[in-house]
């Protein structure tokens, strides 16, 4: 596959940014959360092939444009604690893709996949690429700081993005209400961190990952599975789902010398007091530890109600807690010590669910993406789960050792709940 960039820009708000604006603090939570880009790729098989790739094009930065007057932060330049607005811009990049989107579409390997994202966009907040294909189709793939946005914001971002676009020959007009609430320093005042409390994430070498859809009748059985005593949710029977396998096939063993800490992102907006809207922009989200200190059974059956505990303190109070800057409750380092963590091996596991977002209301005026992918990160033990188009299954994104993926997806109990990943079956 050959994908050629064949011009290269920047983007500027429509609307220079006022004086007042131009420096964004940083929340607390910006300031504790990770530096790496989310990365995420829109598919969109065309309605209209008369449209020219140079009318998609100037509308699509035309709408870009006027949406960055409401979202500047994202055309400015990080600092340690602030992004100067000065609107430098976006990162806007046009790629040829020498083939077609039919050959492309399910295609479950980011490393092919990451071709469709922007390179080399560690002096932008975001970039954007734009790629055409030769029977007409078209990819977005876009990546955001991770630093002064969570999945949340950015959906939303594109969602917003694509609604300027769809009106008004890309310019957009009056009808498209786009008013994000860009409050996160006054929600969660930023603290003193340090260094120490500060997360970076260095890339590891050798990780692999792979797409796995999980059909809605086999997120169903994998509900009632779990279904001891509660009603798991598709999020907590799958992730209980994926830990047991994932333990069994690289034989992990907890107990005296070992402890394993699954932790999962937990949007807090509606579980603020008074909850936030949806299009508050920033990191307004926190982790949640379930921690595993002994032998619960190579099936798990416990640990869904584990996972609904540890989520279910995520409330108004822990949200209070994080605006008054304890870190100690952001950054799980209270549970840590006092399981006296130090002296035994732990094992990390992540979960990111953008189940329930508005992905696939992204429509530019082409209509919907017929599929959204994941671009991956260089960093072991994640699972991302993404709807699939109709909403009733998942695709997880699983980043793994490339040791421990082959024997991962060799596992045969994994593989009997997980379907083919046609085009065809991601719609399930």
């Amino acid at each position: 596959m050959d994908v050629e960039v064949i011009s290269k820009e920047t983007i500027k708000p429509s609307t220079p940014t006022p004086k007042h604006l131009q420096i964004y603090k940083f929340s607390f939570t910006d300031q504790v959360s990770p530096s790496f880009y989310i990365p995420l790729i829109y598919f969109y098989n065309l309605n209209d092939h008369k449209l020219g790739n140079n009318i998609i094009s100037g509308d699509l930065k035309k709408s870009l444009s006027k949406v960055l007057t409401h979202y500047y932060p994202l055309a400015g330049c990080l600092n340690d604690d602030y992004v100067d607005c000065n609107d430098k811009g976006v990162l806007f990049l046009e790629a040829k893709v020498k083939c077609n989107l039919s050959q492309i579409i399910g295609e479950p390997n980011p490393r092919k996949l990451n071709k469709f994202l922007p390179d080399h966009v560690k002096n932008f907040i975001l970039a954007i690429q734009v790629n055409f294909f030769d029977c007409g189709n078209i990819a977005i793939g876009a990546c955001v700081s991770h630093k002064i946005a969570d999945g949340s914001t950015f959906i939303t971002f594109i969602k917003n993005w694509a609604a300027a676009a769809s009106v008004g020959g890309g310019g957009g007009d009056d009808s498209v209400k786009i008013c994000p609430e860009l409050l996160s320093a006054t929600l969660f005042p930023p603290r003193d961190v340090g260094e120490s409390c500060r997360v970076s994430l260095p890339a590891e070498k050798n990780i692999v990952c792979r797409s796995f859809v999980f059909r809605g009748s086999m997120i169903a059985a994998l509900k009632e599975k779990y279904a001891g005593g509660i009603h798991p949710t598709r999020v907590e029977a799958l992730s209980a789902f994926i830990w047991s396998r994932f333990a069994a096939s690289t034989e992990i063993k907890m107990g005296p010398e070992r402890v394993s800490v699954l932790v999962h992102a937990v949007n807090l907006r509606k579980r603020m007091d008074p909850p936030q809207p949806d299009d508050s922009f920033g990191n307004i989200s926190g982790p949640t530890a379930t921690i595993i200190s002994e032998d619960i059974g190579e099936e798990c059956y416990g640990l869904v109600k584990m996972f609904r505990d540890a989520i279910g303190k995520i409330n108004k109070d822990y949200a209070k807690k994080l605006q008054e800057g304890v870190f100690e409750h952001f950054g799980l380092l209270g549970s840590i010590n006092d399981d006296g963590f130090d002296r035994r091996e732990v094992v990390n596991f992540y979960y990111t669910s953008l189940c329930r977002f508005p992905l696939y209301e992204a429509d530019f005026g082409w209509g919907k993406p017929i599929w959204i992918a994941w671009g991956g990160w260089p960093y072991r033990n994640i699972a991302v789960f993404m709807d699939t188009k109709c909403g009733n299954g998942i695709e997880a994104w699983i980043h793994l050792k490339e040791e421990d993926m082959v024997k991962f997806e060799a596992d045969k109990e994994f593989l009997s709940y997980v379907s083919p990943t046609s085009c065809a079956q991601r719609m399930y």
